[in-house]
């Protein structure tokens, strides 16, 4: 499943799930630009961390909620590598608390992100795939969005959100030689993860089948496969990876 020649654009690629999925495509052989909205020295991390390998990329800030920003991503990814490819649309955030508690702020914060994010950079990046005539949209949505997580209302419909907006830009473009897939990970060892409460954690673990918590790196490794070849049959679908949490 190697990407040599591939440019991959990851939001929210500096730490957790992003960070992972940067460095397992560049280990792939893609050239690849790292989204972050707030922490550069994260970012350069990484960066460093492909070049050590003796991989390409670059650190680029935004945030993906602003339309201009969200294609200056893009155009600065075309501008370092003369194409994009791959775009992974990552970038997200939380602000958990029950409905009757939760702002009409912290509601438009998550959505804005997570939902609309992901729409700004697709719509970026569609005109330079479809000149291309070719490219690989992949949407890290959840398990929250499949089965709803008390808490979350806000999360859980911007991910819930972002499955159906894969299935229908699936529609759209699949003509065009885009393929446009969701994964949705269950519980994954992140720093997201980490502050949740050890009873409710433990719970959590109950209910999924293997017994563990997933590793960011099995987030990264589905979406590896999307973006290879060996996905070139593969759209509008639904990639759960949760260890059996939830079955669908």
């Amino acid at each position: 499943m190697k990407l040599d020649g591939k440019v991959a654009l990851v939001t929210g690629g500096s730490r957790g799930i992003g960070r992972a999925i940067a460095l397992l495509l560049a280990e792939r052989g893609a050239k690849v630009v790292i989204n972050y909205n707030r922490n550069q020295t994260e970012a350069d991390a990484v960066v460093a961390a492909v070049e050590a390998k003796g991989g390409q990329a670059l650190a680029v800030q935004g945030d993906v909620s602003v339309a201009a920003q969200a294609q200056a991503l893009v155009d600065q990814t075309i501008k370092a590598f003369g194409r994009i490819d791959i775009l992974v649309n990552n970038a997200g955030i939380t602000k958990d608390t029950l409905m009757m508690r939760m702002s009409e702020t912290d509601w438009d914060a998550v959505v804005d992100t997570n939902l609309k994010g992901a729409f700004l950079c697709a719509k970026a990046a569609l005109r330079p795939m479809l000149k291309s005539k070719g490219g690989r949209i992949i949407n890290i949505s959840s398990i929250s969005g499949q089965a709803g997580s008390g808490g979350q209302a806000n999360y859980s419909a911007a991910k819930a959100g972002m499955i159906g907006f894969t299935k229908a830009l699936a529609r759209e473009v699949g003509s065009r030689g885009i393929t446009v897939n969701a994964i949705a990970p269950g519980f994954i060892e992140t720093d997201m993860t980490n502050v949740l409460a050890e009873e409710f954690k433990q719970k959590a673990l109950a209910q999924i089948p293997l017994e563990r918590f997933g590793k960011p790196e099995d987030i990264a490794e589905a979406v590896a496969f999307l973006a290879s070849d060996a996905g070139n049959y593969i759209t509008g679908q639904v990639l759960a990876v949760n260890g059996g949490m939830v079955m669908m």
